[in-house]
């Protein structure tokens, strides 16, 4: 067995884990979606191994974590590139990549001690005894919310790469009108007819049994997920990611939709992340630009007030299971926590803790039974039932919500 095959390796919950709530609520850093795949699948296609998870301990029954005698433990928020890759597999033990206070990777042994360390919702390794060596080369990191779209254009095109290198596109039907055909990439069992794909400034990926329905029109880069569909007559511009199992119609723009949620009617959708089992209810729309151009500011949960994205575009950002009534508007930098519901007319407030039940006229608690109604009800509608280790997790987060722990 070679060095490489007996290696462990482990994605940890770096620092920012913090600055990326309301969506690292529910899962590992490692778990975010941009491009077309989330960040732990590509490390786990660069490396051709499967990777565990260090993370909080709320999480970790969810995402477990293994360890061997040899481990590598990888930041969950870099994406990872070919030079990177060949770097992290050169480590030896006790060696480090580290960019200034930015750990990247290392490598120990499971039982050095004092290596782990768990503090204020973050995971950090105590890497004092470790010869630390610079990135070999450039690489990007997720360190803000507003990046998962900001990087997702690039992350498209360099995911279009790591999938397609090699291998035939499936036929495209010449009901289509296509600009680029170099560029689209069609996997099995996807059907997309009587569409109009342009493919020049970027790559059109349409996932295993993915479905784009006719009149639709698409700017890449674009990435349809496994089984996600694009229903009659949506406009979809660059930079956006449908994850796997989510509907989209109307129009959308650099948004990422991480997996399992609806946009399904009408509406705009622009500089935006939704998370997993989100509903936008027919009408909606959220504004990404302010009426005076001036830079947007969101919630930032860890300083606990409104804080400077440095940006001029900035939309919405959605955790799972949240949901929201027809013709809801949501004003630019609106972040909505885990399990709310937002109804009503006007707009509702641009933050919306979680498990709340309510709009512009005030909010009370969406009590965990109903909440829980619900959300088995949306995965039933999927083939899927609530595991129990999910409705532990989210229990978890309801009472430290209540508590005013998160």
């Amino acid at each position: 067995m070679s060095q490489h095959q007996s290696i462990n390796y482990v994605l940890f919950d770096g620092k920012v884990r913090q600055q990326l709530l309301p969506l690292t609520f529910t899962r590992p850093l490692a778990d975010m979606r941009t491009g077309i795949l989330t960040i732990r699948q590509k490390w786990e296609q660069y490396l051709k191994h499967t990777c565990s998870t260090l993370t909080v301990s709320y999480l970790q029954n969810l995402y477990p974590l293994h360890l061997q005698k040899d481990n590598v433990f990888i930041n969950g928020s870099v994406l990872p590139n070919a030079q990177l890759v060949q770097q992290i597999k050169h480590l030896q033990p006790m060696q480090a990549i580290a960019d200034g206070e930015v750990l990247i990777a290392l490598r120990a042994e499971s039982k050095y001690p004092g290596m782990l360390h768990t503090a204020s919702g973050e995971v950090r390794l105590i890497t004092t005894d470790f010869k630390h060596l610079p990135p070999a080369h450039p690489y990007q990191k997720i360190n803000h919310l507003w990046d998962i779209f900001l990087l997702n254009a690039d992350a498209i095109q360099h995911d279009f790469m790591l999938l397609t290198h090699n291998r035939t596109s499936e036929p495209v039907d010449d009901t289509n009108r296509v600009i680029n055909p170099e560029g689209v990439f069609l996997e099995p069992g996807a059907q997309v007819q009587g569409t109009f794909l342009n493919a020049s400034e970027g790559p059109i990926y349409i996932g295993k049994d993915a479905q784009v329905m006719e009149g639709s029109t698409i700017r890449g880069p674009f990435a349809l997920c496994q089984h996600a569909s694009v229903k009659m007559g949506t406009r979809i511009y660059g930079g956006t990611t449908i994850g796997p199992y989510s509907k989209v119609a109307g129009e959308v723009s650099n948004s990422v939709i991480f997996g399992y949620s609806n946009k399904a009617h009408d509406g705009y959708l622009g500089n935006s992340v939704l998370g997993e089992w989100c509903n936008l209810g027919a009408g909606t729309n959220n504004s990404n630009l302010k009426n005076n151009y001036s830079r947007v500011s969101i919630w930032n949960y860890p300083e606990g007030k409104m804080t400077d994205t440095g940006q001029q575009f900035c939309g919405l950002i959605m955790a799972d299971h949240s949901k929201c009534s027809i013709n809801t508007m949501f004003n630019t930098g609106t972040v909505v926590g885990v399990g709310a519901n937002i109804f009503g007319a006007d707009f509702p407030p641009k933050f919306i803790p979680s498990f709340s039940w309510g709009g512009s006229a005030g909010f009370v608690t969406y009590q965990f039974n109903q909440f829980l109604q619900t959300a088995a009800a949306v995965y039933q509608r999927r083939g899927k039932t609530l595991a129990d280790a999910e409705i532990t997790l989210l229990k978890t987060l309801f009472d430290k919500t209540r508590n005013n722990e998160l």
